[in-house]
């Protein structure tokens, strides 16, 4: 629920800021036709450059970010054995992956965890938490490292920001259309914009959310199995099956990744009923079945 509240929260402040500005602008006399109608052409576009601007603008920031909230040790000159088995690992895994070789980083936490970001298959960062480099066998962390390989050259970060980058357009678009009805057809307001507009905007664009967030979350779930499959080519597939196991075992404590961070980490949460549907990784359970399931 947390993330769900940063969600709507985030949501609500783009909306206020995007009102302010179309004020400021002048943009209000565009899309309102002398207080008859929206200029629909114009407002799609308007919704298309704050709805992809906002998602491309976190994708461009998203390994600085990355390396200032998790405090990430980027390793630049290994300091002892197991940072230099970290690079060479990523540098293998990369070169057979067939995309540029990472940054590749330690960062301090108990929780046993890993996450990739960057903005391009050629432009990216693979860290480890050292809870995982302590619970973990090489094996395992070869196929961790396998699994974060494998987002970066499935271009998971790319496809995450354009789907949400999409869903940010029609929230827009549609909560401004609706607040635009409610204001001209059911308060019969006929010359610019009144309260109803504004306020059924800002409710349309947190409900539309909740239910937009609903296809992100299925989609980073998917790419969980296909991240889970590069992992078991590059490292095996009992490797894989271990250190989803491994994982496992640590399913009861508490994800240590703030939210921003947490649908790049190989370990979710516990789905339990309805919040299954805004969750960022499928069950453990399944996707150790899944690769079970694979051919060879």
């Amino acid at each position: 629920m947390k993330r769900i509240m940063l969600f709507l929260g985030t949501n609500l402040a783009i909306i206020v800021v995007l009102s302010i500005t179309l004020r400021i602008l002048g943009v209000e006399r565009i899309l309102d036709e002398q207080g008859v109608g929206l200029n629909l052409n114009a407002l799609l576009v308007f919704a298309a450059v704050f709805g992809f601007g906002g998602s491309f603008i976190s994708l461009a920031i998203s390994k600085w970010m990355a390396k200032r909230t998790m405090s990430v040790h980027v390793i630049e000159e290994p300091r002892n054995a197991t940072e230099q088995w970290l690079l060479e690992t990523v540098r293998r895994q990369a070169r057979a992956a067939g995309i540029g070789m990472p940054e590749v980083g330690i960062y301090d936490s108990p929780d046993p965890n890993a996450f990739a970001t960057g903005m391009s298959r050629n432009n990216a960062l693979v860290a480890v938490s050292t809870g995982l480099m302590r619970s973990m066998s090489q094996g395992e962390v070869e196929a961790v490292l396998g699994h974060e390989v494998g987002h970066v050259a499935n271009g998971d970060m790319v496809t995450l920001a354009l789907i949400q980058g999409v869903v940010n357009t029609f929230v827009i678009f549609l909560a401004r259309v609706l607040g635009h009805f409610v204001d001209r057809v059911v308060f019969k307001n006929e010359q610019g914009h009144g309260p109803a507009f504004w306020i059924t905007t800002i409710v349309a664009e947190i409900l539309l959310a909740i239910l937009a967030s609903i296809i992100v979350m299925w989609f980073s779930r998917q790419r969980e199995f296909r991240a889970d499959e590069a992992g078991a080519k590059l490292a095996g597939r009992d490797q894989m099956i271990g250190a989803l196991e491994s994982l496992a075992r640590a399913s009861g404590r508490p994800v240590d990744m703030p939210d921003q961070m947490a649908a790049f980490g190989i370990r979710g949460g516990v789905p339990q009923g309805i919040k299954r549907l805004f969750m960022t990784h499928p069950p453990i359970e399944e996707r150790i079945m899944a690769l079970k399931g694979m051919r060879g």
